[in-house]
């Protein structure tokens, strides 16, 4: 019996198996076996990752930045993933404000990668507030 599921082993077999993932998990009802088949691939999903993780070097915000290109997504669809204010994505998208363990949760959730790769250290941009004499 062939297996329908082997080790990852490529980039291309990554994103066939991620692209797999994704329809699975936003089918409205599942199956038991389509359960097993969610767990069987987020676990080489994961594996793959942390072979291939190649977000040590690029901070949280940076990879945020291009997991939304990749997605095709902007600020607005991020307020509405996150369900938070358009100020509090453009303020985290700008380096004004860090990321908080709930966004860190959602993020990875949605984007489907470890809240290690957002839980990093970063700096901020310092703010400038204006003060009216």
């Amino acid at each position: 019996m062939a297996l329908k599921y082997k080790i990852i082993k490529s980039k291309s077999q990554y994103k066939e198996y991620a692209n797999i993932l994704e329809e699975l998990v936003t089918a409205s009802s599942k199956s038991k076996e389509e359960k097993e088949e969610i767990e069987l691939l987020t676990l080489l999903i994961e594996t793959w990752d942390e072979e291939h993780n190649s977000f040590e070097e690029i901070d949280p915000i940076a990879l945020l930045h291009s997991l939304m290109e990749e997605g095709d997504l902007k600020a607005k669809d991020l307020v509405e993933i996150l369900g938070v204010s358009k100020g509090l994505v453009s303020d985290i998208l700008n380096y004004k404000k860090g990321l908080s363990k709930e966004i860190i949760r959602s993020l990875s959730e949605y984007f489907k990668v470890s809240q290690e790769a957002f839980n990093r250290p970063y700096k901020l941009k310092e703010s400038r507030s204006l003060v009216m004499a």
